[in-house]
């Protein structure tokens, strides 16, 4: 997350692409920046981002679960090349491996003493799926966490997971570092509950956004939730907002750009 964020989103789109959209006529230009960018293609630049963190994450993750040593289920042989992909995640991203029981250990930590068992995502990854995007306070760090992970198998049958517990605080202000939104416009992420993922503010992190404010916004949730993409208005600490949104196939959050 420390690359510029023309050279990460050139990786997504070529290189004249970008400078067509970043540079376009067809723009909506907002007082006192040098950049002009339409909401629709800061949206879907920031989406694209947060999308490619995410499933870049969920990719390694399945790489190591294949290999020899992870799939030994022994800690001596899985730590190392554990630490090796954890020094490529953001900062207060834990990485951890599980076993069946949903005792766990960490990069960081070693052994934790604490369990997964109680978790809603670890019976999904115990029967074989992959985790992506679920919201948790992580019990190994006490960040607010967003799961990324993935099962271990060996012939067949699940010997344990591979995951990320990635702290959204910092995830979010290290994009926000880096896609330079005006302060005026905030990109936002719900899940599917419609509690918030990503936000600049931290403070408001995990709360549900339908209940922070009035009965607009409350339905304005409703159809974000509802729908693959559109545009709502709602009113937010006494003032109306707008709102464009669109619903992500990697993480199957919303995200959302409002002004």
């Amino acid at each position: 997350m420390e690359r510029s964020m023309f050279t990460r989103l050139s990786r997504l789109y070529p290189v004249p692409v970008l400078l067509a959209l970043f540079t376009s006529s067809a723009v909506t230009t907002w007082a006192a920046e040098p950049l002009t960018l339409s909401p629709r293609t800061g949206l879907n630049a920031y989406a694209a981002l947060v999308d490619q963190e995410f499933e870049s994450a969920s990719n390694g993750l399945r790489v190591l679960a294949v290999t020899e040593n992870i799939q030994s289920g022994d800690w001596n042989r899985i730590k190392r090349p554990l630490g090796l992909f954890a020094k490529g995640m953001p900062t207060n991203a834990a990485v951890w491996f599980a076993q069946p029981d949903g005792s766990y250990f960490t990069v960081a930590a070693g052994q934790v003493h604490e369990n997964l068992r109680d978790r809603d995502y670890f019976p999904r990854l115990m029967a074989g799926k992959e985790v992506m995007g679920d919201l948790v306070i992580s019990k190994s760090t006490g960040k607010l966490s967003a799961i990324i992970a993935v099962p271990v198998q060996e012939r067949g049958r699940v010997i344990g997971a591979l995951g990320v517990s990635a702290a959204m605080a910092k995830v979010a202000a290290l994009l926000d570092e880096q896609i330079a939104f005006p302060q005026q416009i905030m990109f936002y992420a719900l899940d599917a509950r419609g509690q918030i993922a990503m936000h600049r503010e931290p403070a408001l992190l995990f709360n549900f956004a339908a209940e922070l404010g009035s009965p607009s916004l409350a339905e304005a949730v409703k159809e974000m939730l509802s729908q693959p993409e559109g545009t709502v208005h709602y009113e937010f600490e006494g003032a109306e907002r707008e709102a464009i949104f669109k619903k992500s196939s990697v993480t199957g959050w919303v995200y959302a750009l409002r002004w």
